[in-house]
């Protein structure tokens, strides 16, 4: 056995040698628990099929129909035709041959987010990417500039965001929440303390429409006094919003920080996986800050993500791109318009959720629960802590899978609570889910005692 460079050479059966690479010897990230969530929870539902899953926060996958990609592909490839004037020759460069970096739905994407966000983004400042995780990828990467550069993300944070700024050695610091959102006093104050520690904050991270996992919201007056600490602090806001499109009620929707943002201070993070289709794997980001070049010119912070993306993925697949192109077209650059059963699914779904809670843990129950106005979460707190050791207990001899929030807050610290989704499930499995997990929380406090843990 030799070691070499960071590996070992050691022969198999037939005499050959075979390199053997050391966890220790890769990037550290790696061996951190961040990176680990997301395939653990994707495998723990496949070891356990006949399990109600309440844990993934995938789409309703009843509207999905084959026909539909021939259609919205007919409908885009027209729209290059009749709209951009291309002839069949560029038609076929354009859906089959590699594309332009930023994206080929740029326009249709700035046209979108003006009809049902109130947005007015120039196509230029939008970089279409591989999922919203590309673009969060994109964005930590740009701003990590050097070792004094911290991240600040509001807490419980969504793990794709955690485990790419490990990556990229870009430390986060939490940031409190409250019911109503991000706790704006904690923010300033985190602020203030890196930057006595000699560090430099360079923006901070939330979801203010009905966060993943935590499910809450952001009030609009804590916006408008967001944007003005950004301003005050010159700190940038990365908004991440795949779920602002579904709240309870239409009324519950508010404006997104973007719309109310008049000094660019915020970074846009949009994604079409939960509004038209996960396998696409498409998201975005608008990146309308100013960037002055060497020559004293004056760019778009979006084309630096578009160099480091020319790095990373070369460009965003032309024909997912225009799969969602063609549902944009079909329905007038609107996701209202196209997501209106989907829409309807979640909303009654997390109505009949949090009312299913209140009928199986009635006053004077230990257990509480949140109540969002929309999205797809509910998190759930119980009086013993959650982690993925009971989360295998409850899918092998409860048949219930959720999960535990300990995967976003990732310290090491016991959490009690587990997170539910309501997007992937009929009513009867979030019936049959919830006494399932009515059971578990039962057999939980007996074990363990009340008042215990």
């Amino acid at each position: 056995m030799r070691r070499r460079g960071g590996g070992t050479a050691t022969a198999d059966d037939d005499g050959a040698v075979i390199m053997e690479l050391h966890l220790a010897d890769l990037h550290p990230a790696l061996g951190d628990p961040a990176l680990n969530s997301m395939n653990f929870l994707n495998e723990v539902a496949q070891d356990y099929p006949d399990a109600v899953s309440l844990a993934a926060g995938r789409p309703y996958e009843e509207f999905f129909e084959f026909s539909a990609l021939h259609r919205y592909l007919d409908i885009f490839r027209q729209y290059l035709v009749d709209d951009l004037g291309q002839d069949s020759g560029q038609v076929r460069r354009t859906l089959f041959q590699y594309g332009r970096t930023k994206g080929i739905v740029h326009h249709l994407v700035a046209r979108n987010l003006a009809v049902d966000e109130g947005i007015t983004v120039d196509p230029e400042a939008v970089v279409v990417t591989v999922g919203c995780q590309e673009a969060m990828f994109l964005v930590l990467r740009a701003l990590r500039a050097g070792p004094r550069d911290v991240l600040l993300a509001a807490a419980p944070t969504y793990v794709g965001l955690t485990g790419a700024a490990r990556l990229l050695d870009f430390p986060v610091r939490p940031v409190a929440t409250t019911d109503s959102g991000v706790d704006l006093a904690d923010l300033r104050g985190q602020v203030n303390q890196a930057r006595a520690e000699g560090l430099r904050p360079r923006a901070c991270y939330l979801m203010p429409d009905f966060a993943n996992p935590s499910g809450t919201s952001i009030s609009l007056s804590d916006r408008r006094a967001l944007l003005d600490l950004a301003a005050e602090e010159e700190l940038l806001l990365i908004e991440d919003n795949p779920y602002g499109l579904f709240p309870v009620t239409e009324s519950r929707r508010l404006p997104t920080l973007k719309a109310l943002d008049t000094s660019r201070r915020v970074v846009y993070l949009g994604s079409f996986a939960k509004t038209v289709l996960p396998g696409a794997r498409v998201g975005y980001v608008v990146a309308d800050q100013s960037v002055p070049d060497v020559d004293g010119g004056s760019g778009l912070f979006a084309d630096q993500l578009a160099k480091v993306k020319s790095m990373v993925s070369v460009n965003t697949s032309p024909v997912a791109q225009a799969v969602v192109g063609g549902v944009l077209l079909a329905h007038d650059c609107s996701l209202l318009a196209a997501t209106v059963r989907q829409r309807s699914v979640y909303a009654d779904n997390l109505r009949h959720l949090v009312h299913g809670l209140g009928h199986r843990f009635p006053s004077g129950s230990p257990v509480r629960w949140t109540v969002p106005a929309g999205g797809f979460f509910v998190v759930v707190t119980v009086p013993f802590p959650v982690d993925d050791a009971l989360l295998h207990r409850s899918a092998r001899e409860y048949g219930v899978l959720w999960t535990p929030m300990a995967h976003f807050y990732g310290d090491g610290v016991p959490v009690h609570a587990l997170r539910l989704s309501v997007s992937a499930v009929t009513r009867d499995d979030i019936d049959r889910g919830l006494d399932r997990l009515a059971e578990l929380v039962a057999g939980e406090v007996t074990r363990r005692g009340a008042g215990s843990g």
